[in-house]
């Protein structure tokens, strides 16, 4: 059967409308300065948009025509772009930029493919995006994105993005030419991701193929039935480190689509005083606040659609409280305890710390499951098992994957507390951490560190569990838990 592509780019650019605008085509719309859009796509390879926008926006400040850039050194340049992929190598190109373009284009922005390709720093990829977004000429830019899509449709059958290209300038509708890369990079970004992709809420599922993918999968006992009714509480736990830099990347958009009767978050580095009225006070919400006192530092937070019966900051031992790290609310059947377990650093030096702490949480979450069901949820600053992380054998001695720590989790699993996740799903390559450097979220390159636990005796009021690795705002994504 014959993929129909004009009904699926047409059902995909509806679909797209509200998702992040890929970082060039925003900056297309903000100016058709073909200078800065080139500028802004070479920036762009192998790096986040979030982190290629606000290195444009420090750039262009110093830099907003060829002649300014002309004056900054590669040292100016590194300071200004970093943490962009290949910072020094991207630097070394935005140098170079200004002499090649006076020598061989009297100083323009040239607006063919062939003449862009000779400039340092850009491929097809980027001339062709130029092209097409600066000079609105018809171009195919095909990126990763566009190359894996392509192929997974079965569209085209190639195996690198210059073959996708030239196969497509003699398939693809030229209608299309121009919009394809930013349709097909917002859709491979937000819901037909490289790893595990979401074919479950895929609005072209019915016309895909699936050629060459495994779907992630859909978590038993979701958190609603069909007909919309919510079965049971649904939990939220996530990392937002630093509640006033998520708020500026969408915090709020991403709390109300998750939907959740319990948030909790953890590492908000800030005093309640410090926040903004909006994320003090969200409407149908409790919220209580356990900041660290240290400014800028650690700290846990809740809120809550339900009141609860009582609320227990910390675990009563000042070396640790005053960190902020535990955060207990009990209700009618249940506690709800949100930790954000410390980091055992560098060298190990703060693992006796860590290790002490493990063992007051323990000894809290004991007590408390004597009297009703225990849910914690939060940071647990550690991979328990080679499963939950990219990289175990380079990892064994490091932060986060010392012997120490995962005994204490291999402990408080064989006392029968539950995995709520590894209830669910046991695939490799699900991640809720990832650094920022070196574009390890979008390589995948990820740990396993943020939990939902339950206590023995509740494990059959859990229903479903999933780590929601789409959301952004943080190196670290969501996680959630539907308990009855």
């Amino acid at each position: 059967m014959t993929f129909p592509i004009d009904k699926v780019l047409s059902l995909l650019e509806e679909e797209v409308r509200d998702y992040q605008v890929p970082v060039v085509d925003l900056i297309a719309a903000q100016t058709r300065d073909p200078f800065k859009v080139l500028v802004a796509t070479i920036l762009s390879a192998r790096t986040k948009d979030e982190v290629t926008a606000a290195a444009s926006r420090r750039l262009f400040a110093r830099a907003s025509t060829s002649g300014e850039l002309a004056r900054l050194s590669v040292e100016d340049l590194e300071k200004l772009i970093y943490p962009v992929g290949f910072f020094r190598n991207k630097a070394r190109y935005l140098r170079e930029l200004p002499s090649a373009l006076a020598t061989m284009f009297d100083g323009r922005i040239p607006d063919r493919v062939e003449d862009l390709v000779r400039l340092p720093g850009v491929g097809r990829k980027t001339a062709n995006l130029v092209v097409a977004v600066a000079f609105g000429k018809p171009a195919i830019c095909v990126d990763t994105h566009v190359h894996r899509i392509m192929n997974i449709w079965g569209y085209v059958a190639t195996s690198t993005p210059l073959q996708t290209e030239m196969a497509l300038r003699e398939k693809l509708p030229p209608e299309y030419w121009l919009k394809v890369n930013s349709i097909l990079v917002a859709f491979g970004q937000g819901t037909c991701k490289p790893r595990l992709p979401h074919c479950d809420r895929c609005v072209v599922a019915r016309y895909c193929p699936r050629i060459g993918i495994t779907p992630r999968n859909v978590v038993a006992g979701g958190p609603r039935k069909k007909e919309g009714k919510r079965v049971g509480k649904r939990f939220v736990s996530w990392n937002v480190n630093g509640l006033r830099a998520a708020y500026k990347k969408g915090f709020l958009d991403s709390f109300h689509e998750l939907d959740a009767d319990i948030f909790a978050i953890q590492e908000i580095k800030a005093m309640p005083e410090q926040l903004p009225e909006k994320l003090r006070e969200i409407k149908g919400y409790h919220s209580f606040w356990y900041p660290a006192e240290k400014k800028g530092y650690s700290g846990t937070a809740i809120y809550t659609r339900s009141e609860p019966l009582d609320v227990v900051y910390g675990l009563g031992r000042e070396e640790f409280d005053h960190e902020g790290r535990v955060l207990t609310l009990e209700f009618d059947s249940f506690y709800f305890v949100n930790i954000y377990f410390p980091n055992a650093q560098h060298g190990l030096k703060r693992l006796d710390y860590k290790m002490a702490f493990n063992r007051a949480v323990r000894q809290h979450l004991d007590l408390l499951c004597e009297h009703k069901s225990v849910v914690v949820g939060g940071d647990f600053n550690v991979a328990h098992r080679e499963i939950d992380l990219a990289n175990p054998d380079s990892n064994v001695k490091n932060p986060g994957f010392t012997p120490e720590e995962r005994a204490w989790m291999d402990e408080v699993i064989g006392a029968g507390y539950v995995d709520t996740f590894r209830q669910f799903n046991q695939d490799p390559g699900c991640y809720t951490w990832w650094s920022y450097r070196f574009n390890a979220r979008a390589r995948n390159i990820g740990w396993r560190i943020d939990y939902f636990l339950v206590d023995p005796a509740s494990r059959d009021r859990i229903r479903g569990a999933a780590i929601h690795d789409e959301v952004a705002g943080s190196d670290h994504c969501p996680v959630s838990l539907t308990f009855t």
